[in-house]
């Protein structure tokens, strides 16, 4: 049984909710991805902010990124994996919700992502390919 920690990115970096989109925009920038996972000052997943977040929910609206906090993108609760979880549910919970990452938890702690391009890597063409065309009509980032 392949399962989400066999896929996963793991040691995924977290934004504080305290801080700004600039912090999260520069981690985004040395860490090479465009979303990070929004943790809260009780050590819990609170969602995820993705660079389209950044451009369409602070810059287009006129919001200052310097100011602007993670926190206020955090929106509704954010959908989750467990770390031992089996590769189809993360599949299904993925097109279920229209996702394209999933944080991975363990003993309610963030232990990894699984991104598109991890299926692409770790899982056979026609599961990729089944997964990319269920969810490109509605597409969307958010994991809440």
């Amino acid at each position: 049984m392949t399962t989400a920690r066999d896929i996963m990115h793991p040691r995924a970096e977290c934004i504080g909710e305290d801080q700004t989109l600039i912090d999260a925009a520069r981690m985004m920038r040395d860490l090479g991805v465009g979303a990070l996972p929004i943790c809260g000052n009780d050590q819990k997943l609170h969602g995820i902010i993705t660079d389209r977040d950044i451009v369409i929910k602070c810059l287009a609206e006129g919001k200052d990124p310097r100011s602007c906090r993670a926190s206020e993108l955090a929106q509704g609760k954010p959908y989750y994996t467990d770390a031992n979880a089996d590769v189809d549910d993360v599949l299904r919970q993925m097109t279920q919700h229209k996702i394209k990452r999933l944080p991975v938890i363990e003993n309610h702690q963030l232990v990894g992502m699984i991104s598109e391009a991890d299926l692409a890597q770790n899982l056979p063409e026609e599961k990729v390919a089944d997964f990319v065309e269920a969810i490109k009509s509605g597409a969307s980032d958010r994991t809440a």
